[in-house]
């Protein structure tokens, strides 16, 4: 069967929406499903394959490492769409690719579904700072029940997110499924050659953040950790991996505590290798977001067997939840850093979660993420496996 995937967000544009665009689609042809995803272009290049469609697309204010695509030209490829036959729509993002989506749906005559990636109910506030932050969260909430009451389903990643759309009044179904790692890809790594790199030596205990460098990641208690943990342990280094709009304040957070030489801010790295050295480079991973529907860097990073240290909120509490390969801390800097020095000063525990999180990881694996989803698009176009479409579907009536 054939599906059209809508994002406002892909490669080069590196998030855990591309991310997780990117792993379904390598692995759903597998269980008979293939993929033409509509996507922004950006003025950094990359290498596409052969079905995927680059929009022209413009500077986004508010956020400059994203764009808006031009609606009309995402119209201007139904021609070639009808040719394509599409059995379903899958929106990826809620902005020009939602309303382009549902458009698209309607004039091919399929069923729309989307996956919801991202909590706005605790993301707008920080990026429409003057307005108050309970009528964002209002707005947040408003905008996401309406949006999802005009899909035929919803994909979420988490359990709590399911719960969040239902406290919203979203009533259409939903189905929890999270993305998977594609654990073949989580394997090798240098880290004496990371170290090595960045001159960070041997001795020193490496903290690790990976991931967009955001207000809503709450790196900034990270930080605070950082000048609680440094009085036990001097020889402990965060570093910080990503980009961001929240860098500038970081950094100058930093300055401000004195925590120049105890946090380093690298960057994006190359996924392909130089992240997966850092992994291995570090010690222990740490993660404060209140606001991830799954949090898949932590999975990242057990895959490649270092422990992850973490605040258990929103989707993060299925990864956590067993707490194998590890240890779930308070939302608050002493009482995270509390738990990472129990964890420092025990090299046998660290060996122990070490191997739990490399395990854990392969239950989490993307081939199984990747069969459950083709399902729910077989089940959504009214497709038996392998004998074509059972059901012809009625034209959605237009707005």
């Amino acid at each position: 069967m054939n599906v059209l995937m809508l994002s406002d967000v892909f490669f080069p544009r590196i998030n855990g929406v591309s991310t997780s665009i990117d792993t379904f689609r390598r692995s759903l042809p597998e269980f008979g499903v293939d993929s033409t995803l509509i996507a922004p272009a950006y003025p950094a290049s990359w290498q596409d394959d052969e079905r995927t469609l680059r929009i022209p697309s413009r500077y986004l204010p508010l956020d400059p490492e994203d764009r808006i695509m031009q609606r009309g030209q995402i119209r201007k490829l139904l021609p070639q769409l009808r040719a394509l036959a599409p059995d379903v729509v899958h929106i990826q993002t809620p902005f020009v690719a939602h309303y382009a989506g549902l458009e698209l749906a309607q004039a091919l005559g399929v069923p729309c579904v989307a996956t919801y990636h991202t909590f706005f109910e605790e993301y707008l506030y920080h990026y429409v700072p003057f307005a108050p932050r309970a009528w964002m969260k209002a707005a947040a909430r408003r905008f996401s029940r309406t949006q999802c009451n005009d899909l035929d389903a919803i994909i979420v990643p988490s359990t709590a997110m399911r719960n969040a759309l239902e406290h919203y009044g979203v009533t259409k179904p939903m189905h929890i499924l999270p993305t998977g790692i594609p654990c073949s890809g989580f394997h090798g790594g240098d880290g004496a050659y990371f170290r090595e790199r960045y001159g960070i030596p041997m001795e020193r205990k490496v903290l690790l953040f990976v991931g967009r460098v955001a207000h809503e990641k709450n790196i900034g208690l990270l930080i605070d950790m950082m000048n609680t943990l440094r009085q036990r342990h001097p020889d402990t280094v965060l570093v910080v991996t990503g980009e961001g709009p929240a860098l500038s304040s970081l950094r100058e957070r930093c300055r401000r505590l004195g925590l120049e030489e105890y946090v380093r801010f690298l960057g994006y790295l190359d996924r392909s290798q130089a992240l997966h050295d850092c992994y291995r480079a570090a010690d222990l991973f740490v993660f404060a977001s209140r606001t991830e529907t799954q949090g898949l860097v932590l999975l990242e990073s057990m895959a490649l067997g270092t422990p992850v240290v973490a605040v258990a909120e929103m989707g993060t509490r299925d990864i956590l939840g067993p707490e194998k390969g590890c240890r779930i801390a308070p939302c608050d800097p002493a009482g995270f850093a509390e738990i990472v020095d129990g964890v420092l000063n025990d090299p046998a525990l660290r060996t122990r979660l070490a191997q739990e999180a490399h395990d854990y990881a392969r239950t989490w694996s993307a081939q199984a993420m990747a069969a459950r989803m083709a399902k729910i698009y077989q089940e959504l176009a009214g497709v038996d496996a392998g004998k074509g479409p059972v059901a012809q579907r009625t034209l959605r009536p237009a707005a």
